[in-house]
């Protein structure tokens, strides 16, 4: 989303919204991957699905928040207005086998820095928090949700966090990596928490 703020919004708004009137064509269930960035940096721990969120709509990651807040929104006028059985999950960082090395996440991220034995980059002081989901476990969720009747947006991930500085020790020594842990500015607008309430 930094390097194509544009399409990001395009996608959120004109993507869904073909996607949308597809489900409408076929009568067909749809399934909305939202994300937990609807929060933004959140002001209530952990966060719930009444929370309405605090985005900051023009910082650098508004483009994405943004887009999915907008792609929820229609996804419930759509609902509404024409009567489309649709599922919003709302998805909370999600890790496990395939992911690629380069695609910023930091469990990728921070495994690929420790098996080249560079420097393990925390942001910040390492203190902010996120809950991290085994994909195993978020398809389950997903399964489940398309499957049943609810039809607000619900969260889906793990309700065990762990701060970020945890998260690069334990996997620095699960790699037996001689690698250094250092620290860099944190980014405008990173969360500072990240776990969902998943009643």
């Amino acid at each position: 989303y930094l390097r194509y703020p544009i399409k990001t919004l395009k996608v959120g708004a004109l993507g869904t919204h073909n996607v949308l009137g597809l489900a409408k064509a076929k009568k067909a269930r749809i399934l909305l991957a939202s994300t937990s960035e609807v929060y933004g940096d959140p002001e209530v721990h952990p966060q719930n699905e009444d929370y309405w969120g605090n985005v900051n709509p023009v910082g650098p990651r508004g483009v994405y928040d943004e887009a999915k807040r907008f792609a929820e929104a229609m996804t419930m006028a759509y609902h509404k207005k024409h009567n489309i059985e649709t599922r919003i999950a709302r998805i909370f960082n999600t890790y496990g086998i395939r992911m690629r090395k380069d695609d910023g996440r930091v469990i990728p991220t921070f495994i690929n820095q420790a098996l080249k034995g560079e420097d393990i980059t925390v942001f910040g002081d390492g203190n902010q928090t996120r809950s991290f989901c085994h994909v195993s476990d978020m398809i389950e969720g997903i399964y489940r949700l398309m499957m049943s009747d609810y039809i607000l947006p619900i969260n889906l991930g793990n309700p065990d966090e762990m701060t970020i500085l945890e998260l690069a020790s334990y996997l620095k020594k699960i790699t037996n990596s001689k690698s250094k842990i250092v620290f860099h500015p944190l980014p405008e607008n990173d969360p500072k928490t990240r776990k969902p309430d998943i009643r």
